[in-house]
């Protein structure tokens, strides 16, 4: 599209990364500038002001993607190899010459990744949601998993932290993580505290004065170091990974034990300067990021209110106590059963011993009667149900209070980066799975769909990503609200790995059909196989087809409830479907 004289803005039908190749460069010594983006404004030329870094009080850092050639030679061709880029779109700037279109192309680069994973239904949008989270994680994944393709292009550690798990069901991770890793412990401080991002360009261990290592070692960040070794051990079954990561766990893990022990928030000394005997086991007094990225609120004339641009410092000082325990919980648990795995026989009961008392703190700080949090947020019902911090007893009334807060919005998620994952399954195996159904099903912001009437092509960093206006908000290509990918595969298609089991040994077979979707087919590559699933409806009756491969069982269950054991081999069945169509089960 020519937007104006010598200046052409060409649109590649798809957010990626790479680079563009340009044929025909023109007469020696022309001049050709390139200016890659992933959003245009109305009068179509490119627009990445959406990009551009602002802080109270200093100018704006003005976001650009430039390449700049001259030929030297008539109708050369120039396609750099040196660099890469996050975009859909390309302003092509030429003020002497012509622009042939045929001789544009987009060049997309990533990590070369084996295909694992399959997923498609009856639901165009859903086989569309699946679509653009795949390319949002291929966009980060070059050579390491980064946030974004285009402003930071940083291997942050929560993203991947919150997205391995994911990751191990569309490609094959295992040496494209265990690399990464070796990164995180390259950069992990002397203290034991994890990078923010790895590698680290900033060399934050070598900087230590520098106002971002204040902000090094948050929880859900640096628990990467723990969750991501782990959920490649359990998808691949490769214990070199925990092996290998084990002393830097045990470093990260104690520094979070050493500084819930030594530092308190400062509201909790001013409410109470003698602390309490469990507060030792309380991770409130160090830097966390916190949920992140939650859905902004409006203010009285609809603008959106941003916590982080409008007041940094009180952000910054806020009590982030409840999400810092709960990973501390969550990690000091899982680094008992890795020492489990690892023969650490003494070591494994010495964290399970920790992890309940970090357990027993965070229910002391953080929770009231009735299974009701302090918080009282979405974010910390889901958490608390996810990570195991409730009783059998208060489950069901924090499911219950984590509905009321959903439909107080409206029927909209709440989530920010940490548990938007684990809030489709929790409403599942909590009894709910009308209201998981109804959160991927929503169409307005904040969701999942919001995104695919937007035309997104990948997912957005910000729920807001583009507004009714058509404006763009941050980054339009950030993987991490992606984990509702595994939800598809898992609880839609229905495949997922028995609780336990490791390098798909044990699976369960469970379809769980949402509204108006009348099939969906799947298959995973695991260590033993490939597993292949198909379930449709005729009416009111459910098929399933699966082929299990050897060295694997598999537990089916319908939706009535009806179950059956089968593998290795070929599993065809069929049961009466329900007449809720969304079954309330404990196979869920």
């Amino acid at each position: 599209m020519r937007v104006r004289p010598g200046v052409w803005v060409a649109d590649f039908g798809q957010n990626a990364s790479g680079w563009v190749r340009l044929e025909d460069l023109r007469p020696a010594g022309t001049r050709t500038v390139l200016e890659y983006g992933e959003h245009v404004g109305p009068d179509g030329d490119l627009d990445t002001s959406h990009l551009d870094s602002h802080r109270p009080g200093e100018p704006a850092k003005i976001f650009s993607q430039r390449d700049e050639v001259i030929s030297a030679v008539n109708g050369g061709v120039f396609e750099p190899r040196h660099t890469v880029h996050g975009f859909r779109y390309v302003r092509i700037t030429r003020p002497d010459g012509d622009l042939d279109p045929a001789g544009l192309s987009m060049q997309v680069v990533h990590t070369d990744l084996d295909r694992t994973g399959e997923f498609a239904c009856s639901d165009e949008d859903l086989n569309a949601l699946h679509r653009i989270g795949e390319w949002s994680f291929l966009g980060n994944a070059v050579d390491v998993p980064t946030d974004c393709p285009t402003r930071e292009r940083l291997a942050w550690t929560g993203d991947y932290q919150v997205f391995a798990s994911t990751a191990t069901r569309l490609r094959d991770v295992l040496g494209f993580s265990r690399k990464w890793l070796k990164s995180v412990r390259d950069d992990q401080l002397e203290d034991g505290r994890i990078a923010n991002f790895s590698p680290d360009g900033r060399r934050i261990k070598n900087h230590l004065d520098d106002q971002f290592a204040m902000m090094t070692g948050s929880a859900g960040w640096g628990d990467a170091i723990v969750a991501v070794p782990w959920d490649l051990y359990e998808a691949y079954g490769d214990k070199q990974v925990l092996e290998e990561n084990w002393d830097a766990m045990v470093r990260w893990i104690h520094w979070a034990l050493d500084k819930a022990r030594t530092t308190r928030h400062h509201d909790r000394v001013k409410a109470c300067p003698e602390p309490e005997p469990f507060e030792k086991y309380l991770w409130d007094g160090t830097f966390h990021w916190g949920e992140w990225t939650e859905p902004k609120k409006r203010d009285a004339e609809g603008n959106l209110v941003d916590p982080v641009q409008d007041n940094p410092m009180a952000w910054f000082m806020e009590d982030k106590g409840e999400v810092g325990t709960a990973y501390l919980y969550r990690s000091t648990r899982t680094l008992a059963r890795i020492a489990g795995v690892l023969g650490r026989h003494a070591e494994q009961h010495e964290y399970d011993v920790l992890a309940d008392a970090v357990r027993d703190a965070w229910r002391q700080a953080f929770l009231r009667t009735g299974g009701r949090t302090a918080a009282d947020t979405q974010a910390s019902y889901v958490r608390a149900l996810a990570f195991g911090l409730l009783s059998e007893a208060e489950k069901a009334p924090a499911t219950e209070r984590l509905v009321q807060l959903i439909r107080e919005a409206g029927t909209h998620l709440g989530t920010g980066f940490l548990s938007t994952g684990y809030l489709l399954p929790v409403l599942v195996e909590n009894g709910r799975a009308d209201v998981a159904y109804e959160l991927l099903f929503q169409r307005t912001s904040p969701s999942w769909l919001y995104m695919v009437d937007k035309d997104a092509t990948t997912i957005w960093e910000s729920w807001e990503g583009i507004d009714q206006d058509g404006a763009a908000h941050e980054s339009l290509n950030h993987y991490s609200k992606g984990t509702v990918l595994r939800f598809l595969h898992e609880y839609t298609l229905g495949l997922r790995q028995a609780q336990g089991s490791v390098a798909w040994q044990s699976i369960v077979i469970a379809p769980l059909p949402g509204p108006g979707i009348s099939w969906a087919r799947g298959s995973h590559e695991t260590p033993q196989g490939t597993i292949s699933v198909h379930w449709h409806l005729d009416r009111d009756e459910l098929r399933i087809d699966a082929d299990i491969p050897a060295r694997t069982t598999a537990r089916v269950v319908f939706p009535d409830g009806t179950e059956y054991t089968a593998g290795p081999g070929r599993f065809r069945e069929s049961a009466t479907l329900p007449g809720d169509r969304i079954p309330i089960s404990a196979a869920y």
